[in-house]
């Protein structure tokens, strides 16, 4: 079996190929049940910093994973090699692991009467014919915007363009076998502005399915200038109990530490400070949280699981109630609850929001912090307790007075979610979670 020289759509059947090939090598070797994913992709990436050209790398990888059953015992191999010596070998690795395994009343694939019957078309694949040179040259005028846009820029910490396109194959022995080409392509830059001493970092990016589609980098660069010199002349605030409003490109961060605590395997380990909160009201009664995995064209879309199973649109949360945990076919198993597919994680999650942008909600919180950097991994997730380093503005008379920097916020997520004011309209779209700012009623903000 030779390497995939394609990587589009048209390599999807010799992936296929290649899955159907590993799964009758488990089943010869003895396995009782496969499941394996199979992958193949390419990407360009370059960085130019000050004027000059840092990197320009071109990858490609391609490989296998494979986790194969004996009765009740599991194991698990994965290898970057295809060919027939590689798949004896990884199937053989495999096997080894499972009979060293303990056995498992939970382990196995997913019922075969749940497999994905039919699968959407999602169109994720949109190929960017953009070479070294043009890449060079876009990640350059990028910058060149970022200098050009204010005096005060006097230095470049990176801009850096991507473009990756691959094929993904995923097949199991109950006979499933389902596949999808995707691409993913991003700009970014950073920028240092300096004035009376003080020096000031920030960024601004843009990523999409379609290099087409992506902001203008001028755009881009005017924006990472902007957001740096604003940050000059930041300084501590005294430590105080205020409103703080998240601004929506960190927002998502909250969602997603909501998603951690009710994975199931945090749950059956008992390790998430949600354990036992399904039908609770965790939220104010107008929000919601909404999963829709078949957007065309969307980051986070998906067809199918990482079982095998088919996705389908549903909420975790309802009128600010908990209705659904996250669960692949092990964990609910572990829980005694059938799977929600979403093995491998949630795909698009949406959050209900108002009619007012950031502007509106700075004049509704009167006088707190506006949080548009946050440092560190201050979160508890068998507490809920909260404490991460933060900067952003400072908020009077509902007006930005002054730029913030080394202040601590800190709360409980029980208490934080429970005391969400607003959700904006400004919507984060570059993501999985799509939200907009998050206004909370109090937190603590440790400073001078």
């Amino acid at each position: 079996m030779s390497d995939v020289e394609l990587i589009g759509p048209e390599a999807l059947p010799v992936l296929q190929e290649q899955v159907e090939a590993i799964l009758v090598e488990a089943a010869r070797q003895g396995a009782t049940a496969c499941e394996v994913a199979v992958s193949a992709g390419q990407g360009l990436s370059t960085t130019v910093r000050q004027g000059e050209v840092e990197t320009v790398e071109f990858n490609r990888d391609q490989g296998f994973g494979i986790t194969l059953y004996l009765g009740q015992r599991k194991g698990s191999a994965s290898t970057s090699a295809t060919g027939e010596a590689a798949i004896r070998e990884t199937v053989a690795a495999a096997l080894a692991i499972a009979r060293h395994a303990s056995e498992d009343e939970c382990a196995g694939l997913a019922d075969a009467s749940l497999m994905a019957r039919e699968l959407p078309e999602l169109d994720l694949y949109h190929p960017w014919t953009i070479g070294p040179e043009e890449a060079v040259e876009l990640a350059l005028s990028c910058e060149a915007a970022a200098f050009a846009a204010d005096k005060r820029i006097r230095n470049a910490d990176g801009t850096t363009l991507n473009t990756h396109q691959g094929c993904r194959v995923y097949g199991n022995s109950h006979g499933f076998i389902g596949g999808y080409a995707s691409t993913r392509h991003s700009l970014s830059c950073v920028m240092i502005a300096e004035s009376e001493g003080q020096m000031q970092r920030d960024y601004w990016y843009d990523v999409n399915r379609q290099g087409e589609c992506l902001m203008a980098a001028a755009e881009i660069g005017r924006q990472a200038a902007e957001r740096s010199v604003r940050r000059l002349g930041a300084r501590p605030v005294a430590t105080c109990e205020v409103p703080v409003l998240f601004a929506a490109e960190l927002a998502g961060g909250l969602f997603a530490h909501l998603l951690a605590a009710i994975s199931g395997g945090n749950l059956y380990r008992h390790s998430s400070f949600l354990e036992g909160a399904l039908g609770q009201q965790l939220f104010p009664q107008w929000l919601s949280l909404e999963e829709r995995p078949h957007l065309p064209r969307a980051l986070g879309s998906a067809a199918f699981d990482g079982d095998g199973l088919a996705t389908y649109g549903k909420s975790f949360v309802e009128r600010g109630e908990l209705v659904s945990y996250v669960l692949g076919t092990y964990s609910g198993r572990k829980l005694g609850m059938p799977s929600t597919a979403n093995a491998g994680g949630v795909h698009n999650l949406f959050v209900s929001h108002g009619s007012e942008d950031q502007q509106a909600l700075i004049r509704r919180m009167g006088r707190g912090l506006l949080v548009t950097e946050l440092m560190g991994q201050g979160l508890n997730l068998v507490t809920g307790d909260y404490s991460r380093g933060a900067a952003g503005f400072w908020v009077e008379n509902g007006e930005i007075q002054f730029p913030v920097q080394e202040v601590t916020i800190a709360g409980n997520l029980r208490d934080m979610f429970r005391q969400i004011a607003a959700v904006g309209c400004d919507l984060e779209r570059r993501g999985n979670i799509c939200t907009g700012s998050v206004l909370i009623e109090k937190m603590t903000v440790a400073g001078s």
